[in-house]
């Protein structure tokens, strides 16, 4: 109007304050609009034109009083998922951008719109000018925390009262954030700056020696009742944890700086996506936390002023007096304790600074809390690896492997096939959230965002895609550092180097008569990293999953390869996944044992009851068991790589093809289909890979029940399967089939029914 209004300005604009008086509480609402932000290139982001009506849409839902929206310090902003984007070519870091509100870039324009208020000089309506002072304070209120969520300020205010800290930090999740973290930590000593010609961007962190480890026996889950938990975890009353933990966290960052830092697990636009907030005095947990999980500013973007969170209480336990000296892994082992509250959704963890008891994103939200969460949200979150099976010509496949720590899990999700033409790409490693979709298939999204893994025994031959993700821009724990900046474990090289600078900062040579990393040894690399990753990993929908291929680790009794007849008869398979362990077997049903934060009965009938939830779309089930050995002991199948031949296999078979024989145990491919060209294994070799022998599921059989009987009784399933396996072997009919070396069972290829 500046142009074409007829009286004083200053005038105009008092007009309009007195016209929404008189309007009272029949005043419209107010929006703006800018069409027209443009990114480093300068190109418009959004495309404008037909497409605005898209904005329109969410102006109509919140006139209408639906629309969701966050407070911020200009009013209130759609949140991510607000805005119906569908079928325009606009990312996820594009929308951020366009709903982004720069602090620094207001703060700077304020002066410039004063300016322009002096010229009307007292005319001006004083209501404009404290207006403007109020902006400004909010976006100075802003700088501190860039959230109007109550509850959120409200917690971190309490937690600076118990915990008092001497400074405290909102993360932004910047890279220029990231760097300073980084540099700290060197200055500190806990980091080693890598050698950026061999390691580029990357660090070595040396923790504490009785702070290497994730113990079983610090871990609790707090319930109302000790059922709740299960015969699996450490159960702890919620009270009399909650008076323990006070104690513990008084006064436990003095001393210290309190890092807030805001996450999101999932697709930022996913709706099955969790925003956490994880209060800590530990640099190397928010660095863990900004590559594991979406974090920073655009996470609390997320968050209007009423939305829920899961909260995340991390200290190190280790305040500081002042004066005092800091060491470089500051940590309370004797004291170390995790606790989870399933009933509202809270993570207590004190007296560690490593891994996972640390970046409490990872196991501790993303499957032990997750199953809590899961179960009463009906999804249901595994420990397992998500991948894409692609062959040269035809469809492709997701499926979801499941299996025990040390059973080959990272190095199937990163595998590179050694099949000509064949593909097979990672959307997770570690974690999935599985759930029914609106078309009834089943589909899994990865919460996380990046790698934690053992980095003992990798090496270039054996795992060339996780030797290829950890090339740069990762951070190590616990290993040896090599005289020219670079990294270095056993089983990395044949030949250990000369001498070496150990996981705890030591020299050392071959013949010191110690380890150079620990066993335990990590490294921590963001997805962006991974040379096979796929496409699809952040979609805000997931993968549709169409198989599940469980593993174990054992010398003989499971085939290498087969196929559940049923889905229930899958689930007792993912139920009794198990590894030979000295002079015994170990049982770890659905690789969850560990992991499982609610009762581990009722985790199995979720399984279960998924099933009939997805009925005829459920996913075909399989099994693999790469480590039967030879009488001297050696594994006769190659294994990593070679891997893929089994994949062929079970791709085949969820394509419609693929022939399969009936066995007691499931489906299993005779020895003449499976792919083993170039690997010189016999045909007796193949026939005792594939065999089932009665005397030794017999045995297993008597191994499981022994096993559940333990943790208050079989499940129901399980008998089921193992009922079902006495009873192919004795009966005479087409379910107990002879074994026949060369063929097989004796019966001919049928499809799944």
């Amino acid at each position: 109007m500046l142009p074409f209004c007829g009286y004083n300005m200053a005038d105009y604009f008092d007009h309009w304050l007195h016209f929404r008086e008189k309007l009272g509480y029949l005043s419209p609402k107010i929006f703006y609009v800018n069409w027209f932000r443009q990114d480093s290139n300068g190109q418009f982001i959004w495309p404008g034109f037909g497409e605005n009506s898209r904005v329109l849409k969410w102006i109509t839902e919140r006139v209408d009083g639906v629309g969701k929206a966050r407070p911020t310090p200009i009013g209130y902003l759609p949140t991510n998922d607000a805005l119906d984007v569908a079928g325009i070519d606009v990312s996820p870091e594009h929308m951020h951008e366009l709903l982004h509100v720069d602090a620094d870039g207001w703060l700077k324009e304020i002066p410039e719109i004063r300016k322009y208020f002096g010229q009307f000089g007292d005319r001006l309506p004083s209501a404009l000018d404290s207006n403007l002072d109020k902006l400004e304070d909010r976006f100075r209120g802003c700088q501190q925390a860039a959230t109007q969520n109550k509850t959120l300020l409200s917690w971190v205010a309490s937690m600076v009262k118990v915990c008092t800290p001497d400074h405290v930090v909102w993360c932004t999740g910047s890279e220029s954030e990231a760097e300073q973290l980084c540099n700290q930590l060197v200055h500190q000593g806990t980091f080693v700056h890598l050698n950026p010609a061999r390691r580029p961007n990357s660090y070595v962190a040396r923790s504490d020696p009785n702070d290497a480890i994730r113990v079983a026996s610090d871990i609790f889950v707090c319930t109302d009742t000790e059922a709740e938990a299960g015969p699996t975890n450490n159960w702890a009353d919620p009270v009399a944890m909650r008076s323990k933990l006070s104690t513990l966290f008084n006064g436990c960052m003095k001393g210290r700086t309190m890092y807030v830092v805001p996450f999101c697990l999932g697709p930022l636009e996913s709706k099955l996506s969790k925003v956490g907030v994880q209060l800590t005095d530990s640099p190397y947990a928010v660095l863990g936390l900004r590559t594991m999980a979406q974090m920073g500013t655009r996470v609390l973007n997320l968050l209007s002023e009423h939305d829920s969170f899961v909260s995340c209480m991390h200290s190190v336990g280790s305040p500081l007096a002042p004066g005092q000296s800091d060491v470089c892994w500051p940590c309370n082992p004797s004291n170390r304790l995790v606790a989870q509250f399933n009933q509202t959704w809270e993570l207590w963890s004190y007296g560690s600074a490593y891994g996972a008891n640390a970046i409490l994103s990872k196991s501790c939200l993303a499957l032990r809390l997750g199953t809590a969460i899961g179960r009463k949200e009906k999804w249901i979150a595994s420990r397992c690896v998500i991948i894409s099976i692609t062959p040269p010509k035809g469809a492709k496949y997701y499926a979801c492997a499941l299996l025990p720590t040390s059973c080959g899990k990272s190095s199937l999700a990163m595998l590179i096939p050694t099949i000509p033409g064949w593909k097979v790409r990672c959307v997770g490693d570690e974690s999935a959230w599985l759930y029914v979709g609106r078309d009834g298939r089943l589909y899994a999204i990865n919460p996380e965002a990046g790698f934690y893994d053992t980095a003992s025994s990798r090496n270039v031959v054996k795992d060339p895609g996780i030797y290829a993700t950890i090339s740069s821009n990762t951070i190590f724990t616990n290993v040896a550092v090599t005289t020219e900046g670079d990294v270095w474990w056993e089983g990395m090289t044949k030949q250990a180097p000369a001498s070496l600078t150990d996981w705890q900062g030591q020299p050392w040579t071959p013949d010191c008569g110690r380890p150079a990393a620990h066993w335990n040894g990590r490294y921590l690399t963001p997805h962006s990293n991974c040379p096979t990753i796929d496409p699809n990993i952040h979609h805000p929908n997931g993968v549709p999953i169409s198989a599940f291929i469980f593993g174990s680790r054992r010398t003989d009794t499971l085939p290498l390869v087969h196929e559940a007849y049923t889905w229930r008869q899958g689930m007792a398979m993912g139920a009794t996944l198990s590894q030979d362990s000295t002079g015994s077997v170990k049982y770890d049903p659905f690789a969850m044992q560990s992991y499982c934060g609610i009762s581990i009965h009722d985790y199995i009938t979720q399984w279960d009851e998924l099933g009939l939830e997805l009925g005829y779309t459920t996913p075909k089930v399989f099994h693999i068991n790469c480590f039967q050995t030879d009488s001297e002991g050696s594994v006769l199948w190659p294994g990593y790589g070679e891997n893929a031949r089994l994949l062929k296999w079970i791709w085949q078979r969820i394509d419609g093809g693929g022939q399969a024989l009936r066995s007691p145990v499931g489906y299993v491919p005779p020895v003449a289909v499976l792919d083993v060209k170039g690997l010189h294994l016999s045909e007796a070799v193949l026939a005792k890979l594939l065999r089932v022998d009665e005397t030794e599921l017999m045995a297993e059989a008597e191994r499981i029940q022994s096993f559940y009987s333990k943790l208050g009784g079989v499940p129901t399933l399980v008998q089921e399967a193992l009922d079902a396996w006495r009873r192919r072997f004795v009966s005479p009919d087409q379910d107990s089939p002879r074994f026949s070396p060369r063929r097989g069972y004796r019966l001919p290829p049928i499809a799944t029914p």
